[in-house]
């Protein structure tokens, strides 16, 4: 019966064995496969970001074109201004401020209105203060003047206006 008892018990540390081993492969085939995934995955966000990297690329220079091309027509009214000037120099005049209209007309359309400040509360978001000035007729804190002029609206700005500030005669 001893035999029998030892037999048994080979039997089982063997029989223990193979489902040690088998639950080894299980944990290494189950391991390959979560690393194949993980693999998988970095590749696609590789992908993903170059692809994003040149969607963006790409983006940029079809707003960039269009920004241009906004301006071809400004352009080439300045050329024709200045084909005319030497046949009548008053031409030039009107010419110019035609095309600052047009000039105008292109940063409104593109999001960039050109602000009208005169008399506006000096906000230091929308203002640069580059004077102050003594003016008993205008509210302390009040733009005065315009040096150069701001473009855009309060929550979009291209660049603020630089301004003269009234302030109370003492």
């Amino acid at each position: 019966m001893a035999e029998q008892e030892v037999s048994d018990r080979n039997d089982a540390a063997v029989e223990e064995a193979d489902e040690a081993t088998d639950s080894a492969a299980a944990t290494q085939a189950q391991l390959a496969e979560l690393e194949d995934r993980w693999r998988r995955a970095v590749a696609d966000l590789d992908n993903f970001r170059k692809r994003m990297i040149r969607d963006s690329d790409q983006l940029q220079r079809a707003e960039r074109a269009r920004v241009a091309a906004e301006w071809l027509p400004v352009l080439d009214n300045l050329e024709l201004a200045l084909q005319h000037a030497e046949s009548d120099p008053g031409a030039i005049v009107e010419g110019v401020r035609a095309v600052r209209e047009q000039a105008l007309a292109v940063l409104n359309r593109l999001g960039y209105p050109r602000r009208e400040d005169v008399g506006a509360p000096f906000d230091p978001t929308l203002h640069e203060a580059v004077g102050t000035v003594e003016d008993a007729d205008a509210p302390d804190g009040t733009v005065v003047k315009v040096v150069r002029p701001g473009y855009g609206s309060d929550e979009n700005l291209l660049r603020p206006a630089a301004v003269v500030v009234a302030k109370r005669p003492k």
